[in-house]
């Protein structure tokens, strides 16, 4: 694949978006990259986490094709609208899953990048909805929302296996449903072992088109686990 989120981002804007948006802040050149690079291992991590699953990955795919993040790589400037940070915080919210952890998170990056947690705190949307952009332009250079011969491409198959697992197949516990399993039995039974098969499979798909932009963000590992004790104690 192309370049890793963080090099997207550090590039956007003709290498000046870091600027555009720490300028905001009184921050100069350094400081605003010392900034970007302290919370997007975070953002990354929790990309990867809600990623881990189809049915995370189904609502982050429909998330990146229904937007038009990829705008603000062109022009940060259009971070700053309130509705911009809006969305950027229910993305946090959405990774995340409350607000102690994207102060945690604030606080973590400050010590790490000089940048005061109360400045890092407000640029956090704004980052985020960075990484959406640079999500959204290589998933769309990528062909995940191709339509294939169903009409769907590889998006539309995670999307359908996800919801098949969160009901547990075609099959329901009572009524007809239940009756025709009951009869069914072996044949019932392999037919959902395949419909698993074909999740895991779209799904690992998916990941791979994702996985070198969400690995490649210079602090991974580390990250995974600070993040990963933050979010077991919301």
């Amino acid at each position: 694949m192309g370049m890793n989120m963080m090099e997207m981002i550090m590039q956007a804007a003709g290498g000046q978006a870091p600027q555009q948006i720490g300028s905001q802040f009184g921050l100069d050149q350094q400081q605003s990259q010392s900034a970007f690079a302290a919370l997007l291992p975070a953002i990354s991590t929790g990309l990867k986490q809600n990623a881990g699953t189809p049915q995370g990955l189904a609502g982050l795919l429909s998330a990146l094709q229904d937007g038009n993040h990829d705008q603000f790589l062109d022009n940060p400037a259009n971070l700053s609208h309130q509705e911009v940070i809006n969305e950027g915080n229910g993305v946090l919210g959405h990774l995340f899953g409350s607000k102690d952890v994207s102060r945690a998170v604030a606080g973590h990056a400050a010590e790490k990048s000089g940048v005061s947690a109360d400045i890092l705190k407000k640029m956090l949307p704004m980052v985020a909805m960075m990484a959406m952009g640079s999500l959204n332009k290589q998933t769309r250079g990528a062909g995940l929302f191709d339509q294939g011969q169903d009409g769907g491409g590889l998006q539309g198959m995670i999307a359908q296996m996800a919801m098949q697992q969160l009901t547990g197949g075609s099959q329901t516990k009572g009524g007809l449903g239940g009756l025709l399993g009951g009869l069914l039995g072996g044949g019932a039974r392999k037919q959902q072992v395949q419909m698993q098969r074909q999740a895991s499979s779209a799904h690992q798909q998916g990941l791979g088109v994702l996985g070198k932009m969400l690995d490649a963000d210079g602090d991974g590992s580390s990250m995974d686990d600070i993040l990963g004790m933050l979010m077991n104690r919301r």
